[in-house]
Order: C-alpha cells, then structure tokens, then sequence
C-alpha cells in the first residue's frame, strides 16, 4: 500500500528530529525552506524535498505537519497569501504546536469550509526524544482524522493520547505546562528565600532529592541550578510566557478563576520583562534570586 505523502513546516529544536523520524520510517516527505539551512540540508540528505513555499508544499502532500510556535504562525502558514489553503486542495493537516485552544477551533472550521481538516496534535517531551522518536502526543480530532493521523504520529511518539474534539489537544497542552512551569516557579521562590535565610542550593538539593516531592522536572531544573547545564531543560522563558498566556486566555473565555496559572505567568512575565526571554526556563531561579538581591551560584 502507498504510504500518503507528508509536508513538514518548522524545523526548530523539536521538528527536525521528528521530520527525521518519518523519513527513516519510510514516509515520503517534504520540507519548507527554512532560514534554518543546515536543518534544511541534512534532511534532503536523508531523502526529504524542499518546497519553496506553503501552497507548493501543499501541492505535493496529502498529510502537513506543523511544529511552529504558536497560533500567529499557524495563522499565517495555512491561511496567508501563499498558505497551506491557497492551494485549493484536500489536505489533513496535523498542528504540533503549542496554539491558543480557541485560535484552533476557529481556524478549523475556516479550513473545513476548503476541505481541509485541521487537528491539533501538540507534543510533550524533550528534542533528545524528538530525535530518539519517543515523544508524547495529545490529539484532539475526529475519530477518522485521529485514525488516519495515528500512523504520522507513531514515526515521532512513543505515546499517542486521543483527547477529544478539536481544541482538546491544545487544551491538554496547556494544562501540561502549566504544571511544569508551575514547578519551575515553585523552585525558584523557594531557592530565593532558602538563599535569604543563608542555605545553599546544594543543602536544599540533599533534603529533596530522592523524597516525594523528587522527579523528572525536577531533576532537570537541578541539573541548571547545581551544574549550570544550560541545555538540560530546552523551553525559553519567552515560549513559557507565551504558553501561559495562552492559558490566561483560556481561563478568561470559560470563566474560571485562576490565581495559581496568573501568579505563575507573573514569574515568567518578570523574567521576559528583565531581558531574560531567551533563555531556557531554569534560568528562572537566577531572575527570581537577582530580584531579591541574592545569588545561587
């Protein structure tokens, strides 16, 4: 049986390895041009095309997955003047980015109205396992859709979660980073105030680890604030604004009360509003402490 032909946009820190994945499971694939060209060039290496633009792009696939940063982009890659849908044909398309829940539910009725489907598929985990093919998917779709995207999905995640409708996936998302920067937050309070009363990270570290309130967040997190691993938690601290934003958002339209979400986006506010955005979220424990005017390192 021929196997449907994929288009892949956005080959950041998540999407190139999971472009690479599909490739070496025999997926016909082809890639945006991207600014990005060593990206761009070890794909076509293994076997991938390159579109010069969106409509191209969607001219020669049946599958698009996008791996972008968040609803403004997928605005832009699907219904631009050169976008997904200005190619006129049926397409499927599979939306890994974090985007606004309400953003996605619009946008797909807009595409049904050109008989493309929109679901929103965005992920969990880390680059290393978007290369090792072990990412966590959340997906929110009709159970056709779902069933004809599974397979896609299966090429770059070892766990693929049916969420519900449409908007379900980016929902979950949320709400996953939402815990995790949750954490982050959590930490870096407790660090500054553990600095003021004269204890070390490295005390705090020994009372912790390996209790109950040990795990794989924190673990990475540590591995910034003890070790200075710049590279053990890959998330910018201006994509955590962004997330949190987005769940502000969210809050707002449903009409919840949410003053944990909104303390927890005020940390990571501070820290984009210090010149900090760009750096990775352990980092956060460093801005905390600096504006307390004590140090961890």
């Amino acid at each position: 049986m021929m196997r449907e032909r994929i288009g892949f946009v956005g080959l950041g820190l998540m999407g190139e390895g999971m472009a690479a994945n599909l490739i070496r499971k025999g997926w016909p694939l082809t890639v945006l041009a991207h600014r990005k060209r060593d990206a761009i060039e070890r794909l076509v290496g293994l076997g991938a095309s390159e579109a010069r633009n969106a409509r191209s792009l969607a001219e020669s696939s049946d599958i698009v997955v996008l791996c972008v940063t968040g609803s403004p982009q997928v605005e832009e890659v699907t219904m631009g003047a050169e976008g997904l849908a200005s190619a006129y044909k049926a397409l499927l398309i599979l939306d890994c980015s974090t985007s606004n829940p309400a953003s996605t539910v619009q946008l797909a009725a807009e595409l049904a109205k050109r008989n493309i489907v929109l679901i929103d598929t965005p992920l969990a985990r880390t680059p290393k396992e978007a290369v090792a093919g072990t990412l966590d998917v959340m997906a929110g779709g009709d159970a056709d859709s779902f069933a004809r995207a599974r397979p896609v999905l299966e090429a770059f995640a070892g766990r693929v979660i049916h969420t519900g409708p449409t908007g379900s996936g980016h929902t979950m998302k949320l709400l996953n980073n939402f815990i995790s920067l949750g954490y982050a937050a959590i930490y870096s309070e407790a660090l500054m105030m553990g600095a003021k009363a004269g204890l070390t990270p490295q005390v705090m570290d020994s009372v912790w680890r390996g209790g109950r309130m040990d795990c794989g967040q924190y673990q990475a997190f540590f591995e910034y604030v003890l070790r200075r691993d710049e590279n053990a938690q890959r998330f910018s601290m201006n994509n955590a604004l962004k997330d949190l934003s987005y769940l502000t958002s969210f809050a707002a339209a449903s009409g919840a009360a949410n003053p944990v979400s909104a303390a927890v986006r005020n940390s990571f506010a501070a820290a984009v509003g210090a010149g900090q955005g760009e750096k990775f979220v352990p980092a956060l424990s460093d801005v905390i402490a600096g504006l307390n005017g004590v140090k961890l390192s």
